[in-house]
């Protein structure tokens, strides 16, 4: 059953990857701590370096990508996973990362698509559970490591340029533009130069929003969780 999650959580992972790296990169600038004085590629350090130092950050947005729409609403705790629901293509799911485990629960949908009418039927309204670190769901645990997403994301992204400085829901930001791929990333004007939003041009449009830096976060890991270890999961 569910033998074809693997490759789904891959390519997953692939699209939000892609999503984030096509936008740019996670910076931050602002005349008020002095990020926009800066070159692109210092306010990249600059930006990257408050993210890196963060202990938690809510991550949610919709985005495009290879004809896919996806919607994701991460709470994300650096070094200890997260919780929150993605949804590819009307596949919907609900994700938990605590540590070395990973937790999904599927909506009827998204059982059936991957394990067929029995599956649908066995695992409604249940929760999933396996190894973070290998076998069927560890490519999801990816999704809520902030530091994996954020080192994509620099490690791909055209030249760079500064754009305008503005607001966003009251918040002084600064963009930071990636030419290449008509997308841009804003970065906090005021206090540490955190990633602000994210927005995505073009076909494959999207934005992708971080906000409530820093704010606590408990990650528990759901009662009565099926082990996909002890499930025969067919060839």
């Amino acid at each position: 059953m569910l033998r074809r999650i693997p490759p789904f959580a891959a390519s997953l992972l692939a699209l939000v990857a892609v999503a984030f790296a096509g936008c740019g990169s996670s910076s931050s600038s602002s005349s008020g701590n002095g990020v926009s004085s800066k070159s692109p590629t210092e306010i990249l350090s600059a930006t990257t370096a408050a993210a890196d130092s963060a202990s938690s950050v809510h991550v949610a947005g919709a985005l495009t990508s290879g004809g896919s729409p996806i919607t994701l609403d991460m709470d994300l705790v650096s070094g200890h996973g997260g919780r929150g629901q993605i949804s590819e293509s009307g596949l919907a799911f609900e994700l938990i990362v605590v540590h070395d485990t990973v937790y999904i629960k599927g909506s009827p949908a998204f059982y059936r698509h991957f394990g067929g009418s029995g599956a649908a039927q066995l695992f409604q309204g249940k929760w999933l559970r396996a190894s973070a670190s290998s076998g069927e769901l560890a490519s999801l645990a990816s999704l809520t490591n902030l530091g994996r997403l954020l080192d994509q994301t620099i490690a791909s992204h055209g030249a760079l340029a500064k754009g305008a400085t503005t607001t966003i829901a009251g918040q002084p930001v600064v963009e930071l533009r990636d030419t290449a791929r008509d997308g841009s990333l804003f970065v906090a004007g005021t206090g540490r130069p955190y990633p602000i939003e994210i927005v995505k041009r073009g076909s494959e449009a999207g934005h992708i929003s971080f906000t409530r830096w820093n704010q606590p976060v408990t990650l528990t890991a759901p009662s009565g969780a099926i082990d996909l270890s002890q499930l025969h999961t067919g060839h």
